[in-house]
């Protein structure tokens, strides 16, 4: 009986141990999914990538180095100090669309954080060009859009809670241009045709594994024609918003 107890006792543990190592091994494999792993944009989106993306605000050097590591061209602005509200220490531009780049800002001389450029090129390369090719049949050349920084509240109101756009965390987008030539706005596609409404659907939803906050037309009448990213810090710790 002790013998077999004992056979048992090493089966249960040789059970144990196989488990522990495969968890390692998909945790090595998969640390896009876990919450402690550093992030990586050369990972695949995954389960906490967007609160990754939100922890970069307040550490601009990690953030410009994870631009560096993935080829991303940008050019560093200096610091905005407009007051408490409306001030930004780590506004980046992208200035290329070459290597891992393939989408131009228009216009160019966008203000954005450094954080938003992460998650922007995250979403073009996981989201918005797969869905381009998939729903347009040609890849996106450039993204229209209608500013950054601006120092306001949200909606523009003169009272109450000021706008992601007062430091620089917010880039509001109305329209894709193919390479082919073809625009597909927020404003006439969001009900247009079947294929720019599928389009326009898949990368909106794709943007809400990545920014903070996003905004469509399916929020409220004064985003019926763009799509509002953000990444303002609390989606470090509560997740997303995505409407």
């Amino acid at each position: 009986m002790c013998t077999l107890n004992i056979v048992k006792g090493l089966a249960v543990a040789a059970i144990i141990l196989a488990a522990i190592a495969m968890a390692l091994l998909w945790a090595r494999s998969n640390p896009e999914d876990l919450p402690w792993t550093q992030l990586d944009l050369a990972d695949p989106v995954g389960a906490f990538t967007g609160r990754k993306l939100s922890r970069l605000t307040g550490d601009t050097p990690l953030c410009r180095n994870l631009l560096d590591d993935a080829g991303i061209a940008y050019e560093a602005l200096p610091p905005r100090d407009s007051g408490p509200n409306c001030s930004y220490s780590d506004a980046t531009r992208p200035t290329a669309a070459s290597g891992p780049q393939q989408v131009v800002l228009a216009p160019t001389d966008v203000t954005i954080s450094c954080p938003v450029v992460a998650a922007l090129s995250l979403w073009e390369w996981h989201s918005l060009q797969p869905a381009a090719i998939e729903h347009l049949g040609s890849p996106v050349a450039r993204i229209e859009h209608y500013g950054g920084y601006s120092c306001r509240r949200m909606y523009g109101a003169e009272t109450g809670r000021w706008s992601e756009h007062a430091t620089a965390d917010a880039l509001d987008i109305a329209a894709f241009v193919t390479e082919d030539g073809r625009r597909v706005s927020v404003v006439s596609g969001w009900n247009g045709e079947a294929d720019e409404q599928a389009f326009l659907r898949d990368v909106r939803d794709g943007a809400c594994d990545l920014f903070a906050t996003v905004l469509s037309p399916d929020y409220n009448a004064a985003h019926a024609d763009h799509f509002h990213l953000d990444m303002a810090r609390r989606g470090a710790i509560s997740g997303g918003v995505c409407r």
